[in-house]
């Protein structure tokens, strides 16, 4: 698999100790009705500026949803705290940085709420990016909880080495709820599309984000995804390798440590 040259050269100059990864989660976010996927193109004077990539980011310290269903731990494989801050992680993300918000009544729990457009959100969803609401207070003020069954853990990517900010990010794959809409207000991107996964090989991308769209463009229903996402491995990491030729040549292999 090839590299952008940027990340090329950041290959060929690497030198040291790596940085020890960050904690992430990112969501792609797919169309159930015409199967293409919510991306984003990160602004210049981002990390991986001038990338497609889908909404996501850092884990917080406030990323401690409650009433989660008990088998994140396993299904991530970290431990409880850290798989819950991961879920949480995912959802804010996703609600900070497309306007989705996956949520039930409290008293409905099986049931998705639709459109949270208006003023009134938008209030709430500046206050959550600017951490001065987390996603728990939300979600207790306006009598919701969270709907982690929603969130279908696909994936496991860590950073090359060779990187200054390294993430151990975990991928996952969500519906677009009914009545809601995935809408540019991130402030971090200056390009968002809905694309079919068959027709992004033409976008700039890191290869997490190319894998993971080559893997949608396997199927053809939601349906589909939704099955196979319980047969994924996303507590396996994905390990990238990075070897630099004599010539300058730069080569990536990916393997998958089982743990």
């Amino acid at each position: 698999m090839s590299l952008p040259e940027a990340l090329a050269r950041r290959a060929r100059e690497f030198h040291g100790t790596p940085v020890p990864p960050r904690p992430a989660a990112t969501v792609a976010l797919l169309h159930p009705e015409t199967l293409q996927v919510y991306v984003l193109r990160r602004r210049s004077t981002m990390a991986f500026g001038g990338m497609y990539a889908f909404p996501g980011g850092g884990v917080s310290s406030d990323d401690r949803p409650q009433t989660l269903r008990d088998d994140w731990a396993a299904r991530l494989g970290v431990p409880d705290e850290q798989a819950h801050a991961v879920v949480g992680a995912a959802a804010r993300e996703l609600f900070e940085e497309a306007g989705v918000l996956l949520a039930g009544r409290a008293e409905q729990p099986d049931h998705t709420i639709g459109n949270v457009g208006g003023q009134d959100w938008e209030d709430d969803r500046a206050q959550v990016v600017a951490r001065q609401l987390s996603m728990s207070e939300l979600l207790a003020r306006r009598g919701l909880r969270l709907r982690d069954d929603l969130l279908l853990p696909w994936a496991r990517w860590i950073t090359p080495e060779f990187e200054p900010r390294r993430f151990d990010t975990w991928f996952f794959v969500a519906l677009l709820p009914a009545g809601q809409i995935a809408r540019d207000v991130s402030g971090e991107a200056d390009s968002t599309a809905w694309i079919r996964p068959a027709d992004a090989d033409e976008l700039t991308m890191l290869p997490p984000t190319r894998v993971l769209l080559d893997e949608l463009s396997a199927y053809a229903s939601a349906d589909e995804v939704v099955a196979a996402s319980a047969h994924r491995n996303a507590a396996a990491p994905v390990m990238p390798r990075v070897e630099v030729s004599e010539d300058g040549g730069v080569t990536v292999t990916i393997s998958r440590n089982d743990p």
